[in-house]
């Protein structure tokens, strides 16, 4: 049987409405350079060293594991853009946020390496120490050389000291949380000025 359209009640439906939740979960560096321009809310989710080496100028530091209980620094009038090393940890980020509410949140597609990459300008500061990163693979490489060391000279089960470090860089590399990293952003000589920890004292955090 055919059904009969009206075309007029057609019309009045007018067009269908835009779910925001469909709205893209990343944004890239050029996309982003053109956004500041206009005026957004970019945030850091690094640890506060990271931030301290290199960061956006104009950039909030509030570190992923502070999200939660600092949401009310956000200024939610603007396009809010989260920002992290290489785009995991801002997932991270933007899911907590949307579930907050904050539905036009955006993640800042490979981090500020992506950043860095398309010629963007980033802010430095000198460093008393090296960088994190390099803390964090010298310390791997280390652990993972004691390991293999004295499992030949000492005890074959030194071995799983290897076993840990390889299981540690593939859960970094799978989620982008590295414990190593976190623990050694608390260390003494990476502590910044003005740094907030999570639990409000750095020196017992871990």
């Amino acid at each position: 049987m055919w059904r009969y359209i009206n075309p007029v009640h057609e019309e009045k439906q007018g067009p269908k409405s835009i779910n925001m939740n469909a709205m893209s979960e990343t944004i890239s560096a050029k996309e982003l350079w053109g956004l500041m321009q206009q005026g957004c809310c970019l945030v850091d989710v690094r640890e506060p060293v990271e931030h301290a080496e290199e960061h956006v100028v104009g950039a909030t530091l509030i570190p992923l594991a502070q999200l939660e209980r600092r949401m009310g620094e956000i200024d939610t009038t603007r396009p809010v853009v989260v920002m992290c090393r290489s785009g995991k940890r801002g997932g991270e980020a933007l899911k907590q946020l949307r579930a907050a509410g904050m539905s036009h949140t955006r993640n800042l597609e490979g981090g500020i390496l992506a950043w860095k990459e398309a010629g963007l300008p980033v802010e430095k500061q000198r460093s008393r120490c090296l960088p994190l990163m390099q803390q964090v693979q010298i310390t791997i490489g280390i652990g993972v050389l004691t390991g293999a060391i004295l499992s030949l000279i000492v005890d074959p089960r030194w071995v799983y000291l290897c076993a840990f470090f390889g299981a540690g860089l593939m859960m970094a590399g799978s989620t982008g949380w590295c414990g190593l990293a976190i623990l050694m952003s608390k260390m003494p000589w990476n502590r910044v000025n003005d740094q907030r920890c999570a639990s409000g004292n750095c020196s017992t955090e871990l």
